[in-house]
Parts: C-alpha cells; sequence; structure tokens
C-alpha cells in the first residue's frame, strides 16, 4: 500500500463527520478509497450523506485537526512488526472483508500475514471456573497443533488460556483488541499481549491511544468473528459478552460451537442455550476439526484436557518443583493477586500462569474473586 492511499485512508478515519460504519459503507460501494474522494456529490448524497460529510470528504486534506493523529499513526507503522492494513490492500484478510461494516483499517502488531490463514476463534468468560480454563487451553492447544490458528480477546479466563494453550504448542495465536493497538488491557496481560505480538500478532481497528471504553468490545467482536472459520464458545454466562459474539458469527455465516457443562452451572447456562439454538457440541477437538472439512486426523480421540496439562508441565524447564514452592510460599493461605506472584517470583506472565493452572489441576490452589489461595 503505497504511503498516498494510507494517509488519505488515515485522514477519513480521523474524520469526525465519518464515523466507522459510514467509512466502512462507502469502501464497500466504491471499493477503494480513490473512488471515494473522486466522487461527485449526488452519489454520495444518495447513498445517505448529508451535505457537511461530502464537504469533508471534498476538502479531506485542508482538515487541521486530524494532521497530528494521522502524523503519529504514521510513524509508529514505520517501526518494524508494526503494520496498518487498509480495506483495498491485498494483506486485508478476505473472509473479514466479507461482514456487515468491516474495519475500513486494521492496525497489526507482529504477523500480519496470519491475519488470512486458517483461523478458530475460543471465546468464554472473564470469570471462568477451573473447568472453563482447563477446556479453553485444551482445545487451543490441540486445535493450534492441527494448523489452525486461534483468535481470541486477550481478557482474562477463558481468553488468556485460550492464548497460553495455542503458545504452549508453540503455535502463533491472534489477539483482537478492544482498544488501541498500543493499549493493553488488561495491564496483566502485558507480558502476554508482548509475546502474542511475537509469536502471533496484536489487532485492533481503533486509533492509537484509544482506552479500553466498554462500547468498544462488541465492535470488538464482529471483528473477531469475522476473521474466523468458525467460534468456539467454553464457558458463558447468560448475558455474556460471548454470546454476542456466537450471535455475530451466526450473521456471519460462521460455525458456532459450545461445551456444555453442569445443568446446574451459571456459566454452562450460555453454552446450554447456544447449543439449543443450533450450535454443535463439542467433546473433543476433532468435533470442530470435523465439522469444518478436515484435520481431524492430527488430534487423537484418547486426548483430554488433564493428559495436555500434563504433556505440557513435563516439557517445561527443569526446576518447576522449584518454582511452584515459591509459588505456593509466596501465595499463602489469605489470597494473593496475580501482581503480587509476578513481583516476587520474577517469572514471566506465560509461565506463571502455566504453572498456577497445573497447581489448580492438581487441586493445591483454588481461585476466588480473582485472588490465589492454598488449599489447606
Amino acid at each position: 500500500m503505497d504511503t498516498s492511499t494510507l494517509t488519505h485512508y488515515l485522514h477519513l478515519f480521523h474524520c469526525e463527520a465519518i464515523h466507522t460504519v459510514l467509512f466502512s459503507r462507502l469502501l464497500k460501494e466504491f471499493g477503494n478509497i480513490a473512488s471515494v474522494l473522486e466522487s461527485t456529490e449526488q452519489p454520495l448524497l444518495t447513498l445517505g450523506l448529508n451535505r457537511e460529510q461530502v464537504t469533508a470528504i471534498q476538502q479531506l486534506d485542508k482538515n487541521p485537526a486530524v494532521r497530528e493523529p494521522v502524523d503519529i499513526e504514521m510513524k509508529w507503522q514505520q517501526t518494524s512488526g508494526n503494520a496498518i492494513i487498509c480495506y483495498e490492500s491485498n494483506d486485508y484478510p478476505h473472509l473479514l472483508r466479507e461482514i456487515d461494516c468491516a474495519p475500513p483499517l486494521l492496525f497489526v502488531v507482529g504477523r500480519k500475514a496470519l491475519l488470512s490463514s486458517a483461523q478458530i476463534a475460543i471465546v468464554g468468560s472473564r470469570n471462568a471456573s477451573s473447568y472453563g480454563t482447563q477446556n479453553a487451553f485444551w482445545m487451543a492447544h490441540e486445535l493450534s497443533q492441527a494448523g489452525l490458528v486461534i483468535d481470541s480477546g486477550l481478557a482474562k479466563g477463558v481468553d488468556t488460556h485460550a492464548h497460553l494453550g495455542a503458545l504452549a504448542a508453540n503455535k502463533p495465536t491472534l489477539a483482537v483488541l478492544g482498544s488501541g493497538a498500543d493499549i493493553v488491557y488488561p495491564a496483566g496481560n502485558k507480558q502476554l499481549a508482548a509475546q502474542i505480538a511475537e509469536e502471533g500478532a496484536v489487532i485492533s481497528e481503533f486509533p492509537l491511544g484509544m482506552p479500553p471504553l466498554p462500547q468498544n468490545f462488541p465492535r470488538r467482536n464482529r471483528i473477531l468473528s469475522g476473521l474466523c472459520l468458525g467460534i468456539l464458545v467454553v464457558e458463558a454466562a447468560p448475558k455474556s459478552g460471548s454470546l454476542i459474539t456466537a450471535r455475530l458469527a451466526m450473521e456471519q455465516n460462521r460455525d458456532v460451537f459450545a461445551i456444555p457443562g453442569s445443568i446446574s452451572g451459571q456459566l454452562s447456562r450460555g453454552c446450554h442455550r447456544l447449543i439449543k439454538e443450533g450450535a454443535k457440541l463439542v467433546e473433543q477437538p476433532s468435533d470442530i476439526l470435523e465439522e469444518l472439512g478436515g484435520l481431524s486426523g492430527f488430534i487423537t480421540a484418547t486426548s483430554s484436557p488433564v493428559e495436555v496439562e500434563a504433556s505440557v508441565a513435563s516439557e517445561r524447564a527443569p526446576g518447576i518443583n522449584r518454582q511452584n514452592k515459591l509459588i505456593l510460599e509466596v501465595m499463602g493461605y489469605q489470597g494473593c493477586l496475580l501482581q503480587t506472584m509476578l513481583d516476587h517470583t520474577g517469572m514471566e506472565i506465560q509461565q506463571l500462569n502455566m504453572q498456577l493452572l497445573q497447581l489448580e489441576l492438581q487441586g493445591q490452589i483454588e481461585v476466588q474473586g480473582g485472588r490465589y489461595t492454598r488449599v489447606k
């Protein structure tokens, strides 16, 4: 993508009169930004633009309010590993271009080529149970080994463990943010985001510096589902944001999968509702691969969440028992925050999360209200 085209995109992107939905509609109608800028007044009015918006397009380069953010983002994308992908670029993922309100721009940190790979999204509750985090890790680990790139939203709970599962398999994963590409949320996942960017990619449609506002996440979800062949919901409450993502996936004609749980579990009700509405019930990673049309032979029918966790743990560097002992000593019996353990163990976030998950599976610790506690 040449510099002038990208500059035009950024000018229109930051123009207050032209919101994302309208920008996307213009690109879908005209095909490229040059045709938008060259259009006469009448075709633009016919599309529903008002005269203020038409004037803004026709005088795009004369808007002083957008110069500073455009300059900042043009400089940002010159850094190695950073990229801004335009709707008309060959690097823009074709599945995403097909959705309603396709994002005009994608800010990417990492390997942009992965955006056009075969992907599946794994989403679920931020306050996931050990059942949910264990299954998210297992599914991501096995599906990534089968050749699918795992997408998720970098949130706590299911999202974090989906990313960790892919990374534990030495496979890339994609994180779609509800903030600017330079703003990691939650802050506790900064190190995880850095590793994702190194192995895979971190993606956002929002301008640099955009905080994680609540209204950003429903918008983010359409990208998460739009990039993928299908979406797997691991755990979800009845009013979960994951159900919004699943609904968007259905509207985008994507496959929707759900893992069942206890009939008395609040976090199972969202998944059970999806299954009633036609989502495929998933018990094994192969259920997903068969539905997507192949690759099921890559996964053995005997694999289980516990077996995968044990296998991953056995491959860890020597000294894991000593490190687990240190974690338990720092944690104590009164409840300990993740950041406290990071500060006192000196471990990387991925390594710490992996070992915490192992300790939880072994029944040595439990998590309540975001605090980790040793089991007496």
